[in-house]
């Protein structure tokens, strides 16, 4: 294996040192004010908006590149276009109304309508979804590639350089590194590519390097994986970023308009980030550890400087992801999980202090899961089976009145689509099911479970009205 030259070591620290350096220097006047320290003061312009919402959707960079490298265009099928679609949706339906709201989180919402015990049980739930453990186990990898050192060591580093800024100066920090970190990303991907085209050629020499179903938009995978991958996309619609960047939003047309202009970005960088995966895959057949696909492509194919380049873009996309993901981490368990029964007054002056705790506590977690697997798929798989059924149509019910079920059957719903959704992936783990039962996935049983229960809520409710007086909000 080839390792780093002088000039890739120093582009990769000059990288780091500058993410540090805008990171520290992101100051805002006061950090006791929840406004500013956990949405920049809700004055997002469309170009900063666009530009922290497409850096920050790609932080599996290696999950990408292991299924490329594995499946092919299937990538591309799984990965990418499901998002755009429910992206899109989700800019039409929600992102305005998101913004003329002035809550936080998710869970302030669902409390809104369903309750503070509701929206309690949300918070945990949301608290799972936006672990960044994924994102620490990529970081680590990489690191770990470059350096040699254990990935147990590296993750420790990965959450240093992510936190160290956004405990002191919160989400503006985080804002400016991503806006630093969008540029990065683009540079050395689209560089990347454009050399591996030039020298070693294009779409004749991809068909006769890689397998043939590779180059099939389905890459084999058998079609119930991929309706799967296609529902695991509605995290789109309870993902705390999405709904964390509208609130931020000057105006409720920067969160819609700036979404729709995301998903033409979204699309370039998935063309890059496919096609260096296609030639990890024609140049290095025979990698042990898929994950690995495209550090040991700079390593082993990369000239110097383009390879540090190219690392420096990889870890540029992680980081957009994870300093994200710890910070949104942080604010949950801050505001919807310990202050929830704190009055608004109580809940201001406290939330920064537990918002850094929670940050702490956050990265603790996530280290523990990290350590404890070895496939970034896998935890986004699972997380997205189990917990974005029981979620789903709580989130979007909040925001149509019309849409709405009485309380009692809001948590039912989420209860047994959570609880049905975690006991079938243990029974199909430990081989309890038979061979047709085996080939449900269990996502599909927690959608159905949750709808189920929601249709007969809706049908109901002529008996049993929603409540026309909303309940209490978290801390009131």
């Amino acid at each position: 294996m080839t390792s780093l030259a002088e000039i890739d070591l120093l582009i990769i620290l000059v990288f780091f040192g500058i993410v540090l350096l805008i990171g520290f220097s992101s100051r805002i006047t006061d950090t006791s004010r929840s406004n500013d320290y956990i949405l920049g003061g809700r004055n997002v312009g469309i170009i900063v908006f666009v530009l922290i919402n497409v850096s920050t959707w790609y932080g599996g960079v290696l999950g990408i590149g292991e299924f490329t490298y594995s499946y092919g265009l299937s990538s591309w099928l799984t990965q990418g276009m499901p998002y755009y679609f429910f992206a899109l949706l989700f800019a039409f339906l929600l992102a305005g109304k998101i913004r003329r709201t002035e809550y936080f989180t998710i869970s302030e919402k669902i409390a809104s309508v369903y309750g503070i015990k509701t929206a309690r049980n949300a918070a945990i739930l949301v608290f799972i979804l936006v672990n960044p453990a994924p994102y620490l186990l990529i970081f680590g990898t990489l690191l770990s590639v470059l350096t040699g050192l254990q990935t147990t060591i590296t993750m420790l580093v990965g959450i240093f350089v992510s936190i160290i800024y956004l405990i002191k100066w919160g989400y503006r920090s985080d804002i400016r590194t991503d806006i630093f970190e969008f540029f990065v990303m683009f540079i050395g991907f689209g560089i990347t590519l454009w050399l591996l085209i030039t020298n070693f050629g294009g779409v004749h020499f991809l068909r006769a390097a890689l397998p043939e179903q590779h180059l099939n938009l389905t890459g084999g995978l058998p079609p119930l994986y991929i309706i799967v991958w296609f529902l695991i996309a509605l995290w789109t619609f309870a993902d705390p970023g999405f709904h964390q960047r509208c609130y931020a939003a000057k105006t409720p047309a920067v969160a819609k308009y700036g979404i729709i202009i995301s998903i033409f970005l979204w699309f370039i960088f998935d063309f890059l980030t496919t096609g260096v995966g296609l030639y990890a895959r024609a140049l290095l057949p025979e990698i042990d550890r898929p994950a690995s696909a495209f550090p040991l492509l700079g390593l082993q194919i990369l000239n110097p400087g383009i390879r540090g380049i190219f690392f420096a873009a990889m870890f540029a996309t992680v980081m957009s992801t994870l300093n994200s993901y710890f910070f949104m981490s942080g604010v949950t368990f801050a505001r919807d999980i310990v202050l929830w029964k704190d009055n608004p007054m109580h809940r201001e002056n406290k939330s920064t202090r537990w918002i850094r705790i929670g940050i702490v506590i956050s990265s603790i977690i996530a280290y523990l899961i990290a350590v404890s697997v070895d496939s970034v798929i896998g935890i986004w798989y699972l997380a997205g089976s189990i917990v974005i059924p029981p979620l789903l149509f709580l989130i979007v019910s909040s925001y149509f009145e019309a849409l709405r079920i009485p309380i009692k059957y809001a948590n039912v719903q989420m209860f047994l689509s959570l609880s049905l959704g975690l006991i079938w992936h243990i029974l199909r783990v430990t081989g309890t099911l038979g061979n047709l039962l085996e080939m449900i996935e269990p996502m599909i049983m927690g959608l159905l479970t949750a709808f189920t229960v929601y249709i007969y809520a809706v049908m109901r409710r002529k008996k049993e009205p929603v409540e026309r007086s909303a309940p209490k909000k978290l801390g009131q």
